[in-house]
């Protein structure tokens, strides 16, 4: 059953955005996944929607894109630090998982690789009962092919694939409000 996005139960959870996977990613990709990932941070600003944060060994792979670090300055966000390829295998998971508490259990979550590291995650999110949504244009892989395969398999598993315009005005709910009008126009 798809539910529509409720800002008092959403969490938007960013996977392992970092320089050098960024780098192996096709060029106009990445520069979406940025843009996208930032207006998604903002609409969880303007939402009151908790942000969580992972990175994938950063040592390796290097620390969060400076597009979505700007976007996240100022904001109390979780965030850790893993090997686990699902972010919810990490230890510092658990932690994060009861401080935001029962009531928040609609995931949105952007990243990288759709067919790795998303994928195993939105698998564990969906087999505690969460709702996921995964934006379609806020998720990446190296390849075409790896990225159409993690869409396809999240969706077999009952994950939500979208994009971030149905996102942001699923939360919205109406036109008209200041959050409608400065979020519709990062979208132009």
């Amino acid at each position: 059953m798809t539910v529509a996005i409720a800002p008092p139960r959403a969490v938007l959870l960013i996977v392992d955005v970092q320089e050098r996977l960024a780098a192996a990613m096709p060029r106009k990709v990445m520069e979406q996944v940025e843009r996208y990932a930032a207006v998604l941070v903002e609409l969880a600003r303007r939402m009151s929607v908790p942000v969580v944060v992972s990175q994938q060994y950063p040592k390796g792979l290097g620390p969060t894109v400076p597009v979505l670090e700007e976007a996240l300055a100022g904001m109390e966000a979780y965030r850790f630090d893993k090997l686990e390829f699902s972010a919810c295998a990490a230890p510092a998971f658990g932690p994060v998982r009861r401080a935001l508490g029962p009531r928040r259990n609609q995931w949105i979550v952007a990243g990288m690789e759709t067919h790795v590291c998303v994928y195993q995650t939105v698998r564990d999110l969906l087999a505690t009962g969460q709702q996921v949504h995964v934006p379609r244009d806020v998720v990446a892989s190296r390849t075409q092919e790896s990225w159409q395969t993690g869409l396809s398999l999240i969706e077999r598993l009952g994950g939500i694939v979208t994009t971030v315009e149905t996102v942001i005005f699923d939360a919205l709910g109406q036109a008209g409000t200041d959050d409608f009008k400065a979020l519709s126009k990062l979208l132009k």
